[in-house]
């Protein structure tokens, strides 16, 4: 099969950074599905392991943690999906990526592919709306519906690929007051139209921005981007016994003794955790996709594919790649095709 692999930590823009390469095909084993990789989008996750993870000496590394594609078989054990079927799913960071024609997951972290999109707009939104369904409902219990009204939610990076689903799964399923941040004109009208109802810029003090609106204090707060640089913006501006969650990897390391005063409980988001440990409720992910699916289906969420790269190659990862190492996306890179 074709794939995309590495076998040294390079520069986006080294040729040899990433590499066409042909493959063994899999085969599906447990509950394993085999899929045909039909689309892909490219996360800051697929950069970091690029530079920093290098693959035993003649081997290759394949990269991608977003998919949609076509289940070809099914391990003996497979219960939930059958051949022919269209999926859409993450995976996991401790097995090979999606960036190959067929590609092994674990069914109970695949999910229905939403009918209403092609296989490229699909292909942007496992990843990121795991991350942020997770992120707000599982590690800050979020209130849903009417339970939420008269509270404050700040997210921090929300034109990003996970601000840009969060403000949206906000939008749809509860009834607190998002503040987005972004720092760019175009970035800050891209999270309004998303349905943000404050935007503010993140190159300014947060907590004085957020006093101007003269709204209440973010209960909660997902940070999703450069946690360090805005940390003591968020201890003095976050409410009282508030939630606090991030992403990313600080620069520098983070002080959580100033969360004391205030008694705010800090929230680590991995998105690879329930595969990474095969935990108990593993399934969870397949069940969020599928309500994903559902609430993309009824035209509650829309996909975030921001721009299309093309074909599958080495070519373009390389510069996907470079456009995410940029900070500059807005949205999701996808690529489609071999």
């Amino acid at each position: 099969m074709k794939a995309i692999g590495y076998q040294n930590n390079l520069p986006a823009d080294d040729p040899q950074s990433l590499v066409d390469i042909t493959l063994p095909d899999p085969v599906a084993q447990g509950r394993d599905l085999l899929v045909e990789v039909q689309a892909v989008s490219v996360n800051p996750v697929d950069t970091k392991v690029r530079k920093s993870a290098k693959p035993e000496a003649g081997a290759w590394k394949v990269l991608g943690w977003d998919a949609a594609g076509i289940v070809k078989a099914v391990g003996p054990d497979v219960t939930l999906f059958k051949p022919g079927d269209r999926v859409w799913y993450a995976g996991s960071i401790a097995r090979a990526g999606s960036n190959s024609e067929l590609h092994l997951v674990d069914e109970r972290i695949v999910g229905r592919m939403p009918s209403s999109l092609d296989f490229g707009q699909a292909a942007a939104l496992p990843l990121t709306g795991l991350t942020a369904w997770e992120m707000l409902f599982d590690r800050m219990e979020v209130p849903t519906g009417a339970e939420g009204k008269g509270k404050t939610i700040l997210v921090i990076g929300a034109s990003g690929g996970v601000g840009s689903i969060m403000v949206q799964l906000l939008r749809q399923l509860t009834q607190l007051t998002i503040i987005g941040t972004a720092s760019r004109p175009e970035t800050q009208d891209w999270v309004r139209e998303l349905g943000a109802h404050h935007v503010i810029d993140h190159s300014k003090p947060l907590a004085d921005e957020i006093k101007k609106l003269g709204v209440p204090a973010p209960e909660y707060v997902a940070s999703l981007t450069h946690s360090d640089a805005h940390f003591d913006q968020v201890v003095e501006a976050i409410a009282p016994q508030g939630k606090y969650s991030l992403i990313d990897d600080p620069a520098t390391p983070i002080d959580i003794m100033k969360f004391k005063r205030k008694a705010i409980s800090l929230h680590w988001e991995l998105m690879f955790t329930r595969a990474l440990f095969t935990t108990d409720d593993m399934i969870e992910q397949h069940n969020i996709l599928n309500s994903l699916a559902d609430l993309v289906d009824a035209g509650k969420i829309r996909h975030t594919a921001n721009e299309n790269y093309g074909a599958i190659n080495a070519e373009n990862l390389r510069r996907a790649h470079a456009m995410i190492e940029s900070h500059k996306a807005r949205g999701k890179v996808v690529l489609a095709g071999f």
